[in-house]
């Protein structure tokens, strides 16, 4: 596929009508008062569900969203995802959760290894079996491509989650009901949520009229907040056995992505600082590896792995439903479709108020 077909591919995506799945439905968004529970919380919205249980651990944020709702569905709880008696007496009545609540930042996973296994590992942990305990129909788990051949602690962390999840959904040992059914969504880096690189840079420019750059040869998958909860619902209708689902996404050279930005706002290119790579950071990102063998399907704009043990009947069902044999075994950034300048400024473009 060549570059201008693969932009416009991932920018048109078909979406199903979500009505079906959230109407009159009690739904859990367990960190949602962050960038992308929240951004899911405003299109569920739309979709008429009974009651929107928002759970989060943030108390100033949780304040606001129990005073100022933007909707009279949605009922604000303050827990912490560790703690699975909070969880569970939560997910009392629910029909659908979508998980998350994460440490997700690799610097701070790195500096706070305990702390990150307390909320990626342990917490997942909670939710899985408080959905379990209470018969919810559908868990998503939301998680992240530095879980593919981790190289720091935030990756790590998010690998086992993904492996709790695969696990309880293909063995019935692990189960205590056969109602839930699990899915997993696998993101690349998303434009604008909270202490990401643009969110970053928009703080810099406004103290100092210059931004950070680590290493203008780094490569990385990125998606717009707008896609990612397309994504997620896509998901929500697909999964049952714990399958991780990843979008084909385009990929950018952080030093382009600088050189937009700069071109976006003005700076001058001689007020771009490189300070050199962080602990933990990697210098290329992978979606998917074909080393563990795990059986992996795609359509035009998506892959679906399936856990170790996944069922021969779920399989074929995804084939019905129109994904293929994969033909992409290795889906690294530095191997993939680079946009140039004037498509990230593009994709910029998209969300000029959080520019």
């Amino acid at each position: 596929m060549r570059q201008e077909e693969f932009f416009q591919a991932t920018n048109k995506m078909d979406f199903i009508d979500y009505g079906q799945m959230f109407e009159g439905k009690n739904i859990a968004v367990i960190g949602g008062l962050g960038s992308i529970g929240s951004q899911i919380i405003k299109e569920l919205v739309k979709f008429n569900p009974k009651r929107i249980i928002v759970l989060d651990n943030r108390e100033t944020e949780a304040m606001y969203s129990m005073h100022y709702p933007i909707s009279s569905k949605i009922h604000t709880e303050l827990i912490d995802v560790r703690d699975y008696d909070s969880v569970e007496k939560s997910l009392k009545g629910v029909d659908l959760v979508f998980h998350a609540a994460a440490l997700k930042h690799v610097v701070v996973c790195e500096d706070n290894p305990f702390e990150a296994v307390k909320t990626n590992v342990i917490g997942t942990k909670n939710v899985i079996e408080a959905c379990l305990k209470n018969n919810v129909k559908k868990m998503i788990l939301i998680s992240t491509d530095k879980a593919v051949n981790p190289t720091n602690v935030m990756g790590a962390t998010k690998l086992l989650a993904e492996k709790l999840v695969g696990a309880v959904a293909t063995s019935e040992k692990l189960r205590e009901n056969p109602t839930t059914k699990f899915g997993i969504v696998r993101f690349g880096n998303v434009l604008y949520s909270r202490g990401s690189v643009l969110e970053i840079w928009n703080r810099q420019l406004k103290e100092k009229n210059e931004i950070t750059l680590t290493d203008e040869n780094m490569t990385r998958f990125f998606m717009a907040t707008s896609d990612c909860v397309n994504l997620i619902f896509n998901v929500t209708k697909l999964a049952r056995e714990g399958e991780i689902f990843v979008l084909k996404m385009p990929t950018i050279k952080i030093g382009d992505l600088a050189r937009a930005y700069a071109e976006i706002k003005n700076l001058p290119v001689g007020n771009i600082k490189v300070i050199g790579a962080r602990k933990g950071e990697k210098k290329h990102e992978e979606l998917l590896l074909d080393e563990d063998g795990n059986i992996t399907l795609e359509n035009e704009n998506l892959f679906v792995k399936f856990p170790a043990f996944a069922s021969e009947e779920n399989i074929l069902n995804m084939k019905m439903l129109g994904f293929k044999e994969q033909e992409t075994r290795h889906f690294s950034s530095d191997k993939s479709i680079l946009l140039n300048l004037e498509q990230i400024k593009e994709v910029l473009s998209k969300e000029k108020e959080l520019l």
